[in-house]
């Protein structure tokens, strides 16, 4: 169809015989709105159109806001004018739900372009395993680990390598070893690896910029010795307050039961990467760990609620959180490695879709 002088191609969805309902859902979290459950019939239909469905809908979201905006500037007053305040409001809302499914429909598509499939829903009660085991999941194996790392640089992939060494510890190198760990620590780590996948991203393509251009710091073009001195040299000279602000995400601590008391932080490898970041003032460091948008941190909290449960937190008077609520699952470290490869990739996928997003509907602040 022809619209504003340009082709348009639109995208309908429909049911497939082959897709019955009773398929096992593609990714945990369910999209409820009618853009996201349209979005989740093509991703299971011709996930190949995705994109194009998307153009489409942010094309429709972009006309709704500039309705909105035309009708602020009427000449409503008094009760009328709270009246569309307050639809507004609402549309406002509804806008905001249906951009952040869009965005978790791009980073599902995604996955699927790289033939990895999602970590489904994380039931103790509902595993298969004899022995309780939640990591049961299709393709549990070394080479999707391999098929994960290859989505990113390999600068990156030193630094993810690093982030699964300051986790696991020496349990990285033990994948069949199974442990029970709290659910809620599980879900934890997940998230944190979400959102340091993000920032990852995000330091890794002004890195990969800079070294096309030839502008990066001549310490960074030497050899891995030469590195790992300048990094140490680094450290000396980076003051207290900012190398509290470049520690890890993820403190071993936070792991609780299940884990061996030392080992964390084992094989950590200089990297060309961590180096180029500790160059980073304060200011700027903080600035590329942000999330930029309020839709991408709520996907970030969804996914993972979708994947772990609603979490059941009860402070106690002391002020400290009381366990006794806290489911333990039975997982082995393949299978941790697994979850946080996935988790590190889920945020590098999200800052790549909420960049293309913005480029066509603007919504980053």
């Amino acid at each position: 169809m022809a619209f504003g002088g340009k082709k348009c191609t639109v995208i309908r969805a429909s049911a497939s015989s082959d897709s019955p309902g009773s398929a096992a859902p593609i990714a945990p979290l369910q999209l409820k709105s009618p853009i996201g459950q349209f979005l989740s019939q093509i991703l299971i239909s011709h996930p190949h159109l995705v994109p194009a469905a998307v153009e489409q809908q942010l094309e429709q979201l972009q006309t709704d806001r500039d309705a909105e905006g035309h009708k602020e500037e009427s000449s409503a007053s008094g009760t009328e004018l709270v009246l569309y305040r307050r639809i507004a409001e609402v549309k406002a809302n509804e806008r905001k739900n249906s951009l952040e499914e869009i965005l978790y429909a791009l980073v599902v598509q995604k996955f699927m372009d790289a033939n990895v499939s999602l970590i489904p829903t994380i039931n103790p009660s509902s595993s298969s395993d004899s022995s309780g085991r939640v990591d049961v999941w299709p393709s549990h194996d070394g080479k999707l680990d391999g098929k994960l790392e290859q989505l990113h640089s390999p600068e990156a992939c030193e630094m993810i390598q690093n982030h699964l060494a300051l986790i696991l510890g020496n349990r990285l190198g033990d994948p069949n070893t199974v442990a029970q760990i709290s659910k809620l620590r599980v879900g934890q780590v997940y998230a944190a690896s979400v959102m340091y996948g993000y920032f990852l991203k995000r330091v890794d393509r002004r890195f990969q910029l800079e070294k096309a251009m030839k502008i990066l710091p001549q310490a960074l073009d030497r050899d891995e010795g030469s590195v790992q001195e300048e990094e140490a040299i680094g450290e000396k000279r980076t003051p207290s307050g900012v190398q509290a602000a470049k520690s890890h995400p993820e403190e071993a601590s936070s792991w609780g039961a299940g884990f061996p008391a030392g080992g964390f932080g084992q094989g950590i490898k200089p990297s060309r990467l961590r180096n180029y970041v500790m160059s980073f003032d304060a200011d700027t460091l903080q600035r590329y760990a942000s999330v930029r948008s309020k839709e991408a941190v709520s996907i970030i909290e969804k996914h993972t609620e979708a994947l772990f449960g609603r979490p059941e937190i009860i402070i106690t008077p002391q002020g400290t959180v009381d366990s006794s609520k806290d489911d333990l699952i039975t997982v082995s470290f393949g299978g941790l490695k697994r979850l946080i490869l996935e988790a590190v990739t889920f945020g590098s996928f999200l800052w790549d879709v909420e960049s293309f997003v913005d480029s066509r509907y603007h919504f980053v602040l």
